[in-house]
């Protein structure tokens, strides 16, 4: 197992900026301080100055397509990806084919993730009207949580049952996570809009259809629910202004029962993009208007929401180039959500503590992470090195998700990542990835 010494970093967590050395071995950090010595000749030197050291990113949505969809892509050429953008663990949804929503289908993807994934892993259960019984199976020490449809998405997993979800909410000590919109409201703004364009809707549309109207309800609903019921709820990719006054900076995270997440592509496009990159940013939720964007940006900073993630969800161009209604929503970010949210760090949006109490530490605490998300002895040696002053652009021949493009071509980011350990495994270096299946299964404090 190599040794690695990362001297003169400016090192970032909890909130501080300190400059120091980092010592890791088998794994792990073993030492944080000032002239820290190399104690062999085998250990490998870094010199980081005047870049920044921080915890690596914990994405909590994503969409690495297998089993099923590995056309799209795949855990191995995600979770590339994932590292190269200084993502060393991440959180993985069940709408693959088949679904994972059986405790068989779900180990599966463990075990392929075990032979490929670069970055650490974990999956979530996935409910339907009709699996309780499997999710009570569920054992919350090495699964991440269970996630809802409660409006239908890529690969159609809606819970649409009221009684069906109940129970759910009643039963389950998992986190649930959900995908909050108002499957009906949906279903009849598509319809109205489809007697006047038929399959052909203008891409502009889509935040009309997927309304402010369909995520608030469901979000109102969802909530009521979880309250009701004593549930543990985290609502994904929230995206509207309207949504924002049902979750609270009042108390510490670590008591929260409702937690709340932004994704990177709310952040930063808005539906005045619509009309250069089409179908390229086309999300469920979808894209709104940039008084939404701005209302994101403040509960983002003043703790209304908890977790900046990604909802990386990849689809080829060829699918993407479809009339609308085949149209499917997504699109990879992996690669390029640090590096965005560092330019916000470069315009004064945001200081880089909070771009790691949201990426790194808060994801840890909220899914009960063990000995990961923060830069501690002890801890595992999952950490990123970032340069704020070497700039680059996204260009095809550098993306390196499967299906090939970005919505970030042609974006000139004054950052980029150097350096990715993942469990102590350098396993990403100055523009390549290392041929190392570097990822283990997360592990959970429940």
């Amino acid at each position: 197992m190599s040794t690695f010494l990362i001297k003169n970093a400016r090192i970032v967590n909890e909130g501080s900026i300190f400059e120091g050395d980092v010592l890791i071995e088998n794994e792990i950090i073993r030492q944080i301080g000032d002239n820290i010595s190399a104690k062999s000749s085998e250990c490998i030197i870094i010199d980081a100055e005047g870049s920044f050291l921080i915890p690596g990113v914990i994405d909590d949505q994503v969409h690495f397509r297998e089993p099923g969809l590995t056309h799209k892509g795949d855990i191995a050429s995600e979770s590339k990806a994932a590292v190269a953008g200084g993502i060393t663990s991440y959180i993985e949804q069940p709408n693959t084919v088949p679904n994972a929503v059986t405790q068989e289908l779900l180990e599966d993807k463990y075990q392929i993730a075990s032979k490929t994934s670069h970055a650490n892993y974990s999956f979530m259960m996935g409910g339907t009207n009709d699996n309780l019984e499997e999710i009570l199976k569920t054992n919350p020490k090495n699964v991440a949580g269970l996630k809802l449809f409660l409006g239908s998405s890529t690969g159609d997993m809606l819970v649409d049952s009221s009684a069906s979800l109940e129970k759910i909410f009643s039963n389950t000590k998992l986190l649930i996570a959900v995908h909050s919109e108002d499957e009906t409201i949906v279903k009849n703004n598509l319809a109205k809009y489809k007697e006047i364009y038929g399959d052909d809707i203008p891409v502009e549309k889509h935040p009309e259809i997927r309304s402010v109207a369909s995520c608030y309800e469901s979000t109102v609903r969802v909530i009521e629910l979880a309250k009701k019921t004593g549930a543990r709820l985290h609502v994904f990719h929230i995206s509207t202004a309207k949504e924002l006054d049902l979750f609270t900076n009042k108390i510490p995270l670590e008591k929260k029962q409702i937690t709340a997440e932004v994704c990177i592509h709310h952040l930063w496009f808005t539906d005045a993009d619509y009309e250069t990159k089409g179908s390229l940013i086309k999300w469920n939720p979808a894209v709104k208007t940039h008084a939404d964007k701005e209302a994101l940006w403040k509960a983002l900073l003043d703790d209304r929401i908890d977790v900046i993630a990604t909802d990386h969800a990849p689809h080829t161009l060829e699918e993407k180039s479809n009339l609308y209604t085949t149209c499917p929503s997504g699109g990879p970010l992996v690669q390029h959500a640090l590096v965005a949210m560092m330019e916000s760090y470069f315009n004064g949006k945001i200081s880089i503590e909070k771009i790691v109490e949201k990426m790194c530490h808060n994801p840890a605490k909220i899914f009960k992470i063990e000995n990961r998300g923060f830069i501690k002895e002890g801890y595992f040696a999952d950490l990123v090195i970032v340069n704020p002053h070497m700039p680059w652009n996204v260009k095809k021949e550098n993306i390196i998700a499967k299906c090939g493009w970005s919505p970030f071509e042609g974006t000139n980011f004054k950052s980029r990542v150097t350096h990715t350990f993942v469990n102590g495994k350098l396993a990403y270096a100055n523009g390549k990835v290392k041929d190392i299946i570097a990822g283990e299964r997360l592990t959970f404090d429940r």
